[in-house]
C-alpha cells in the first residue's frame, strides 16, 4: 500500500553519520518543520549496484542540499557493517566518502512499515517461524516533504538501480508546486513552463507545446 500523501512512519535506530560517527538513536524527526528528506532503501552493504547509488547519492549531494534537502540512506545491515564499508576505499569495492547517514534497520522494522521489506515471516507446518522471500530491502525511495508527509515514492526491485537525477527532479517538482501553486507535466524540469491546474491551463499549455 502506498505511502504517498500519508505522514511517513517515524522510527529510532542507529546510524553511521559523516562517514565515521556512530550514533544510537537517529531519527528523521530532527528534520520536521526544516527540511526536505530524501529516504532511500538499499538491499545490502558490500554488494554491486548498491555502492554505485550510494556513491551517486553523494556526488549529487550538494544539488540535494542546494534544494534544502537531506539525503538519507538505510539498509538492514547493522551499523558495524555501515562503518566497515564506510571505511573502505572506492576502488577496493568501498564506499569511503560518503557522508550523509546510513540508517541500520537491523530489526528489519522501519523496512516492513515503509512496505519495501522483500518478505515476511510465516509459520511453517511444524509451527517453526520462517522467512518468505528475502529478509531484506527493496530499492525504495521516499520524497518526504517539511511536515513529515510522503510526496512521492518508488520502489525497483533488487537488480534495478535508480536514477538519482529523477529523485532530484521530483524534489525540484514538490518545490515548484509549494512555491507557485502551479502543478507540473509530463517531463517538466527546473526552468521549464509549468501549468495552472485549470481546462483554460492545461490547454494553454499544450498550445505552446
Amino acid at each position: 500500500m502506498s505511502l504517498v500523501g500519508k505522514k511517513a512512519p517515524s522510527f529510532v535506530a542507529p546510524a553511521v553519520l559523516n562517514g565515521y560517527e556512530v550514533v544510537e538513536a537517529f531519527s528523521l524527526d530532527q528534520y520536521l518543520g526544516k527540511k526536505y528528506v530524501v529516504f532511500y532503501f538499499y538491499p545490502k552493504d558490500f554488494t554491486f549496484v548498491c555502492p554505485t547509488e550510494i556513491l551517486a547519492f553523494q556526488e549529487k549531494l550538494a544539488a540535494f542540499e542546494a534544494k534544502d534537502t537531506v539525503v538519507v540512506g538505510c539498509s538492514t545491515d547493522t551499523e558495524n557493517s555501515h562503518f566497515a564499508w564506510l571505511s573502505m576505499p572506492k576502488n577496493k569495492g568501498g564506499i569511503q566518502g560518503v557522508k550523509y547517514p546510513l540508517v541500520a534497520d537491523t530489526a528489519k522494522t522501519i523496512a516492513t512499515n515503509y512496505g519495501v521489506l522483500g518478505g515476511n515471516f510465516d509459520i511453517d507446518d511444524n509451527g517453526q517461524m520462517i522467512f518468505v522471500g528475502a529478509p531484506i530491502a527493496y530499492r525504495g525511495t521516499f520524497l518526504i516533504d517539511k511536515e513529515g508527509i510522503v510526496r512521492h515514492e518508488t520502489v525497483n526491485d533488487f537488480p534495478l538501480g535508480r536514477n538519482i537525477d529523477e529523485t532530484l527532479r521530483m524534489v525540484e517538482a514538490l518545490q515548484h508546486v509549494e512555491k507557485f501553486g502551479e502543478v507540473c507535466p509530463a517531463n517538466w524540469g527546473e526552468g521549464k513552463e509549468a501549468m495552472k491546474a485549470t481546462v483554460e491551463g492545461v490547454s494553454d499549455y499544450l498550445a505552446k507545446n
